[in-house]
């Protein structure tokens, strides 16, 4: 593989394509807390960001490595997205309720609930070290570096939509958004186990 256009184009469109689990789980979290300060914003967009980064590098690294370990592992992929998604959208559902019946201040995300998304969402990016393979180690950083810009620009995107509605939808933004997060999961589970 050369540094050339196409190069680039397709990292991008790489980057895309494994944002849009990112995007729905910010548009999630925006419109669980319409409030979000802008900096906290950030952090999440960069979490998301770093994470989609870190799995095709990951990837890479096993398929130059142990890639007989790693394919045995990728079929697990599908239910821990599952199992992750599960607990945080249901949790949310489950505060959405409460919320509603309680009238309450929301909670937003903290950092613990961060960390289980940006897994979650991540994780099936693993498979794509095998999509790069052929690049070498610094082509494999690079095109890691656009996935993450990307995804910091889509996850952005998602938050601010979701903020602008929240604040539309009030109690109801909580029952919303894990709903969101457990139709997430089940995509991810279904792809992964029956196609």
């Amino acid at each position: 593989m050369n540094w050339n256009f196409m190069f680039f184009f397709n990292s991008v469109l790489l980057g895309i394509g494994l944002a849009m689990d990112a995007f729905s789980v910010s548009l999630a979290n925006g419109l669980n807390e319409p409030e979000m300060k802008r900096s906290k914003m950030s952090g999440i967009a960069g979490t998301f960001g770093f994470f989609q980064a870190l799995m095709p590098v990951i990837g890479w690294i096993c398929v130059h490595t142990f890639v007989q370990y790693f394919s045995a592992f990728e079929k697990l992929i599908p239910w821990i997205a599952l199992v992750l998604l599960l607990f945080i959208g249901g949790k949310m559902l489950i505060e959405g309720i409460k919320n509603e019946e309680e009238e309450n201040e929301k909670v937003g995300v903290g950092f613990g609930a961060l960390m289980v998304q940006g897994i979650a969402t991540s994780i099936d990016a693993l498979s794509v070290g095998f999509t790069i393979s052929d690049y070498n180690l610094p082509m494999a950083l690079v095109c890691a570096a656009v996935i993450a810009v990307v995804t910091f620009i889509i996850s952005m995107a998602g938050l601010c939509i979701g903020r602008k509605f929240g604040t539309r939808l009030s109690n109801k933004a909580s029952i919303l958004g894990g709903s969101i997060l457990v139709f997430i999961g089940l995509e991810i589970w279904v792809k992964g186990v029956f196609f």
